[in-house]
This record gives C-alpha cells, sequence and structure tokens, in this order.
C-alpha cells in the first residue's frame, strides 16, 4: 500500500525542517511505501527554499507544489489530495500540532476496513472562552445543517481511495472541507488525543477568521437561515398586524392621547436592522453563487517540485477532471 501524506504550508520555516524528520522517521517505520506531498501556500518566509531542498534530498519519495499567492488552506489540502497517489491519504498540519506518532494508528484502522479515520483533539489546555464558544457553536451548528460536525475533529484524518476521489468530484468553488468530509460519508471512526501544543510561532486562526470559518459552515450546507428570515417576516407581520389593531382599539375606547413618537422610532429603527440583517444574509449566498458561476481556479500554480513550467494540470494527478481545476503558471 502506497500511502500519501499531504501537508499544506504557510510560513512554516521555523518547524519544517523537524516536522519532515519527524514524520519520516513515524513513515519508515511503516509496512509499505510513502510519499510526502507538501503544499506551500504563498508563504513569505523561507518555507518554499526548504521544501525545494527536502525534495532534491528524496526526490523518490517527497513532492511539494508551491501556489502564485496565498489561496487558504482549503485551496492547499484540494491540491495536495489532487497530486496525492496513494492508496490512502493522510492531511495534516506542519507545525506538530497534529502528532505524526498518530499515522501509525491511523494506518492499522484504515486496514481494519475503515474509509475515513480521524482524529479528534481533546481540548485541554485551549482557553475558556474558546472551548465554551466552540461547544455552543458545535450544539447550534448542528442542529441547522444538513452533515454532522463533532467538536475538536478537524482536518487530521486518514482517507482511503474511494473517499478522496469522492471528495475530489465535488466541484463547488466555496469549500468547507470538514463537511464535505462529513458529507461524503462511507464507513469513518474517531479516536481521540491530547491536544498538542504548537512549537513554534503563532495560529494563523484569528477571531476573524474563525468567525468567517464558523459561517461558512453554516451557510455551506444548508439554506435553513433564508428560511428563518421568511419565518421571521411572518413573525413581524402579525406583530405588526396585532399591535395596529390595539392602537385602533385603544383609540376607539378612549381616544388619541399621544402621538406614539417614542414606539414609532424604535419600530422603525428595530424594522430596518432586521432588513439590513436580511439583506446582508441574502447576499452572502448570492455571492457563493457568484463565485461559483464565474467558475475560476481554486488556486495557481507557479512551482511544482518537476520544475517551474509544467505546462498543465500534472501527470500524476489521479483525480479525473483535474486538468479542469489547476492551471499552471508558466515563469
Amino acid at each position: 500500500m502506497l500511502l500519501s501524506l499531504v501537508v499544506p504550508c504557510f510560513n512554516e520555516e521555523d518547524v519544517l525542517t523537524r516536522f519532515h524528520a519527524r514524520v519520516t522517521d513515524e513513515l519508515s517505520a511503516l509496512d509499505g511505501e510513502f510519499e510526502i506531498v507538501y503544499v506551500d501556500d504563498g508563504s513569505r518566509d523561507g518555507t518554499l527554499p526548504l521544501l525545494r531542498d527536502l525534495a532534491a534530498a528524496d526526490p523518490d519519495r517527497v513532492r511539494f507544489v508551491s501556489f502564485s499567492r496565498n489561496f487558504g488552506k482549503e485551496a492547499a489540502m484540494l491540491a495536495g489530495l489532487r497530486h496525492a497517489a496513494g492508496d490512502a491519504v493522510v492531511i495534516m498540519d506542519a507545525d506538530l500540532q497534529h502528532p505524526p506518532e498518530l499515522v501509525h494508528r491511523m494506518v492499522a484502522l484504515h486496514r481494519e476496513g475503515y474509509d475515513q479515520v480521524v482524529a479528534r483533539r481533546t481540548r485541554e489546555g485551549d482557553r475558556v472562552t474558546r472551548t465554551l464558544t466552540a461547544r455552543l457553536y458545535y450544539r447550534a451548528i448542528n442542529r441547522l445543517v444538513d452533515v454532522e460536525l463533532v467538536d475538536g475533529v478537524g482536518d487530521f484524518r486518514l482517507l482511503s481511495r474511494r473517499t478522496v476521489d469522492a471528495v475530489l468530484g465535488l466541484g463547488e468553488y466555496n469549500r468547507f472541507s470538514k463537511g464535505l468530509f462529513s458529507w461524503v460519508g462511507f464507513r469513518t471512526t474517531t479516536f481521540s488525543y491530547e491536544n498538542a501544543v504548537r512549537e513554534e510561532g503563532r495560529s494563523k486562526w484569528t477571531f476573524g477568521k474563525l468567525l468567517n470559518y464558523g459561517l461558512d459552515g453554516l451557510i455551506s450546507f444548508n439554506d435553513k437561515p433564508l428560511r428563518a428570515a421568511v419565518y421571521l417576516g411572518l413573525l413581524l407581520v402579525g406583530v405588526a398586524l396585532a399591535y395596529a389593531a390595539w392602537i385602533v382599539a385603544v383609540a376607539l375606547a378612549s381616544g388619541v392621547d399621544t402621538p406614539g413618537y417614542v414606539t414609532l422610532l424604535v419600530a422603525v429603527t428595530a424594522l430596518a436592522g432586521v432588513q439590513m440583517v436580511m439583506v446582508g444574509l441574502i447576499g452572502e449566498y448570492v455571492g457563493r453563487i457568484y463565485y461559483e458561476v464565474k467558475r475560476r481556479p481554486h488556486y495557481l500554480v507557479a512551482e511544482t517540485h518537476a520544475g517551474r513550467e509544467t505546462g498543465g494540470a500534472p501527470a500524476d494527478t489521479r483525480a479525473a477532471g483535474a486538468s479542469l481545476w489547476e492551471t499552471v503558471v508558466r515563469k
């Protein structure tokens, strides 16, 4: 069995050499062949030169893809899956928060017949506010979306070849991989591991990025917010009619006393706020349709392990139709 390791990288110069040494030692102890596919997501430090050196030192087992700019982790994972030729593929980060030692356990469970082996991290060591926020988010979102999202489950997982092909067959531009992995299904198992501390640098996930990621998960797999907008509109209409009936009844019983300036101002302000929220919500869905219709590639490749002028989609990409989705920039 050929095992592929897909590693998205963004400014990982400080930890990349250590990561490669540890993961190579772990993979070498496995029964079977392996390859490591690094994806440089437009790093601005010395990550790319290091990847060139690693690929040159072990050309049979180390490969890399370098983007023309930073396209994001979703695009990096997609590129890695397209370039991975293994019968099973493991996705993991380069910052050593995903312990390489767990790959052995993943492979063992895969050989028992599982198509997806998912590592679920505990939240020990996280800030209390972040832990509570995450739990509330997952509890709320699982009541809305059409797939099941598990707290602590991320991209660290093993995928069988048929699962990889199924994920690559989903051609949407706005990708939320955590949801896509759940959507394709197949036989899945999960195990827990203790949260590892990042060894170098700081996390790229700021509060704003986490918020946007959470909204992506909410919007990508359901249209219930739009349905909720309809229900909210009907509720407001009902409240308005009831309030109008009450005003008429009071006027008929005791006459008009005050013009109701404060009530009118509050009602107009509240309704205007609700309208802006609804317009923004509709705009999110329309914006996603806009990006889907344009059919731009998810990323542009500036360089690969094979050279800087590859002239098209990589010949070793196993996913059908990859040439329609990947563009290589000649330099």
